[in-house]
Formats: structure tokens, sequence, C-alpha cells
């Protein structure tokens, strides 16, 4: 199975496996009532460094059109159900997380 991802929007937590094994948990901000976070299983399909405005340092695109997991110009943010649906990472951990996965990685939200 490799390198996957699963976003859990109830608990704001963004966990990193490989296979079954859980390598590194980060919270998150997901999307908020009227603007939710989509559930389903989808792959990261791009990588933007610096895309500017809201998204912070860095935004990983994924195969549903308009959604992705990105940095934030506004920490405060994580942990809450804030954004437009997209997922809201610290730019340090959104960092840390682009490092170790690649485009193609699945990602599981729930």
């Amino acid at each position: 199975m490799g390198i996957w991802i699963h976003i859990s929007t109830s608990r704001h937590q963004l966990k990193l496996f490989d296979g079954s094994q859980l390598i590194k948990t980060y919270p998150i901000g997901v999307g908020k009532m009227v603007t939710p976070t989509p559930a389903g299983t989808y792959t990261i399909i791009n990588k933007d460094p610096n895309p500017g405005g809201p998204f912070g340092v860095l935004w990983m695109g994924l195969s549903r059109p308009h959604y992705g997991i990105h940095g934030t110009n506004d920490p405060a943010s994580i942990g809450h159900d804030v954004s437009h649906g997209c997922i809201r990472m610290q730019n340090r951990d959104v960092l840390d997380l682009s490092s170790r996965v690649s485009i193609g990685t699945g990602v599981v939200i729930q």
C-alpha cells in the first residue's frame, strides 16, 4: 500500500501512514459547515511552492478540483472548521508532509 494520508475532519487530524504503520499526526483546519471538506478518496496531483495569498508556503492539489492540502497565513485557524473545504496546515507541517509524500499519494478524507 505504501505511503498514504488519512484525514479526520471531526478530529482535525491528518495522519500519515506507511501501509498500516502510523508515521506522523498533524493538526489541521477543515471546511466550515456551509463549505465542508468533501469526504472520499483522492490523490495528490500537484505541488505548488509559494502559491501566495491565504495558502501559506505550499499547495498540494487533490484529484477533486479546487481542493487541496495547504499552509496558511492564519495559524490560529488550525484545529477549527474555517476553510472553504480545503485542508489547512501550519506552514512548517505542510512543508514536512510534502517532503514525505509524492504526487500520486492517496488521500482518504472521512
